[in-house]
């Protein structure tokens, strides 16, 4: 048994045998017609395909980059975690205007034709400023649907409906609808193979960990991505009754459920045990936690921490357990 810790844009080549490098700029099939749609209970209209895109945060430009538009933007900021290496070279050819979220009066000197994120607090009053405001500026502002403003518009499960449909969005206000046909077609591809071999994973208890904050675990409870992914796999969430994205635990409480696989968040933000390496090495040399069957079975799955949110590398996530799942369960016979 081993310990999986292969980069999961590999994985879903393997599932899917579709290419994972970044999309050529696809050529515009423009009508000409105005593009309306709404975005988190705001109305958007983008009268021509933008040229000159902000894109706030790290999820948001890697999901303009896949459709292969780069060359549309003009800046980005808040970089949470390691960029997949398929978006890197185009990723560093984008402006960066903040280390974290740009200021309203940084974000209007850069004079954008659209702005796009994925998380809500990049709109705050201490951010770019409110979304509504951008637009009645002129300024057309998508929001992902995954993380609205108003809580109660944020629908209860996290899934790939919501990402495809985000891809479709955006490949209509950038008028590259078929690359987003085909990226949707990509990811729907890796889904069907999942679910082809979830029933292999059958019987088999995940616990995702996403961080150990002052020596406490930080788990995946049942209303984030983690509880889809888990399920798609065929396998179940250890903490599906916590009615959480993510909430803190303790050791004693993974020992006494025991999960028979550990899915590790491997964070590249520098801090001291964020790593899945750190994690792993931790988990092994802890009295307590050397005795999980995870752990001494090697059964332990790292993952990105940017793919463990709604985006367009969550199928990475998916085909990254998934495969480890198939393996561990034949191991198991």
């Amino acid at each position: 048994m081993r310990t999986i810790i292969i980069p999961s844009t590999m994985l879903v080549v393997a599932l899917s045998g579709c290419a994972a490098a970044t999309a050529a700029p696809p050529a515009s099939t423009s009508t000409g017609a105005a593009v309306t749609l709404q975005s988190c209970g705001i109305d958007l209209t983008i009268d021509s395909p933008p040229r000159q895109a902000v894109t706030l945060e790290q999820g948001a430009t890697e999901l303009l980059l896949a459709l292969g538009l780069g060359d549309r933007l003009i800046g980005t900021s808040y970089l949470t975690d390691a960029v997949a290496p398929e978006y890197a070279d185009a990723y560093a050819a984008v402006p960066v205007l903040a280390d974290q979220y740009p200021t309203a009066e940084q974000l209007r000197e850069a004079g954008p034709d659209f702005v796009y994120s994925m998380r809500a607090s990049a709109f705050a009053a201490d951010a770019v400023g409110d979304r509504a405001e951008l637009v009645d500026l002129g300024v057309p502002a998508y929001l992902s649907a995954n993380d609205c403003e108003d809580p109660d518009l944020v629908a209860d499960e996290v899934g790939f409906d919501q990402i495809f449909a985000e891809i479709t969005d955006l490949a209509a206000v950038f008028d590259v609808e078929s690359r987003g046909t085909e990226l949707v077609g990509e990811q729907q591809a890796v889904l069907t193979e999942v679910a082809a071999a979830a029933a292999q994973a059958e019987g088999l208890d995940v616990a995702w960990i996403y961080s150990t904050i002052n020596g406490a675990p930080i788990v995946a409870g049942n209303a984030g991505l983690p509880q889809t992914l888990t399920e798609l796999a065929g396998a179940g969430n250890a903490f599906e009754d916590l009615d959480a994205q993510w909430s803190e635990t303790s050791w004693d409480e993974i020992a006494q459920r025991d999960p028979d696989v550990l899915v590790l968040a491997d964070l590249s933000r520098g801090l001291t045990g964020d790593s899945a390496d750190d994690k792993i090495a931790t988990l092994r040399s802890d009295t307590v936690t050397a005795q999980l069957s995870a752990v001494r079975s090697d059964q332990l799955v790292a993952i990105p921490a940017t793919e463990m949110d709604p985006s367009v590398r969550s199928i990475n996530a998916l085909a990254a357990l998934s495969g480890a799942l198939v393996e561990y369960a034949e191991v198991d016979k």
